[in-house]
């Protein structure tokens, strides 16, 4: 074996696996690793040096942390068994450059990658965070042949993560007391479901401040924009986002490896609900299990929230419909 693969020490409890060790890659099994989301992690990249010298780096810190397993390399078979595999490996988003512009180079990277990943661990649960994440986990669906409910998308786990994060800085309350989702696109035709924001069950167009609404339409518009820009203003500055998404694999991984029934802003086609048409997989409130996506939600939306998801998705399905996987 190459790399760190050759450790022979054996863990009984979940493994996960991490294929990608570049920023999101190793970001996600530093996460997984802090938090405690799986006895045993590894991370494949066929830059094996790479996903070998990043999983020593996190092994190197699991005294402070969960002792949890960390290995690393280029050796396909690192990810035999696997329980859950989060995909992370494609092209970079560029500054201001649209999710959906990266699908040609992503979709021959999983046709590549894909079958091999299989054969190693066909019970597995795959969850894709390569971007554009809500075409590439059909893409990736089509390719495996595995059940929607375990091939899915991160979704927007993360921009809702962002929309609280700037809810409670405007109302100066903390983050764990905003209740407020971002669905649709993982991406620029996602949208917040206002009609269901509250503060401490406070609904957020009624949250005051010294006798005066705080979240008027002009705050809204402004704060669902700058939610939906805020990986693009991290790729402005650092060229790109990997922190907060892989803590936010590292939460979705935990929901599945412990069997939570945890309820998470997944991607996963609707198959006619809301009367959304095509093979979009598009993020709502979804319950996540050990079984991985167990349903979505009827979420109570207004109509111009529905038409807004159903546009979202239409946005996506006409990305997929173009994909050739001959």
């Amino acid at each position: 074996m190459k790399g760190h693969s050759a450790m022979t020490i054996q863990k009984s409890g979940t493994k996960l696996g991490v294929i990608g060790a570049g920023g999101v890659g190793s970001a996600t099994a530093y996460a997984a690793a802090i938090r405690g989301s799986a006895d045993e992690i590894v991370i494949y990249d066929i830059a094996d040096k790479l996903a070998e010298a990043e999983a020593l780096d996190i092994a190197h810190g699991t005294m402070f942390a969960h002792e949890a397993e960390v290995t690393g390399g280029g050796d396909i078979e690192l990810l035999r068994d696997c329980d859950l595999i989060i995909i992370t490996a494609g092209a970079r988003q560029k500054p201001g450059q649209p999710r959906l512009e990266l699908v040609d180079a992503n979709v021959k990277i999983f046709q590549s990658m894909l079958p091999k990943v299989m054969e190693v661990a066909p019970q597995a649960i795959l969850m894709i965070v390569t971007n554009p994440c809500d075409v590439m986990a059909v893409v990736a669906q089509k390719i495996t042949g595995l059940p929607t409910e375990r091939c899915f998308a991160s979704g927007t786990v993360l921009d809702s993560s962002r929309l609280r994060w700037l809810i409670a800085q405007k109302a100066e309350v903390s983050i764990r007391s905003v209740h407020a989702n971002v669905v649709g696109e993982h991406g620029d035709s996602e949208f917040p479901v206002w009609s269901a924001a509250n503060i401490g069950m406070v609904p957020l167009d009624e949250w005051k401040a010294n006798g005066e609404l705080v979240f008027t339409e002009e705050v809204k518009a402004q704060i669902a924009e700058d939610a939906m820009r805020a990986a693009y203003k991290v790729i402005e500055g650092k060229g790109a986002t990997n922190y907060a998404i892989g803590i936010s694999g590292a939460r979705i991984a935990e929901a599945i490896l412990r069997d939570e029934h945890a309820v998470l802003n997944v991607s996963t086609q609707l198959r006619g609900k809301y009367g959304v048409e095509g093979e979009a997989a598009v993020s709502l409130p979804s319950v996540v299990s050990r079984q991985g996506v167990l349903r979505v939600l009827d979420v109570p939306m207004t109509e111009a929230e529905i038409d807004k998801l159903r546009a979202s998705a239409k946005a996506i399905d006409d990305v997929i419909q173009g994909v050739d996987l001959s």
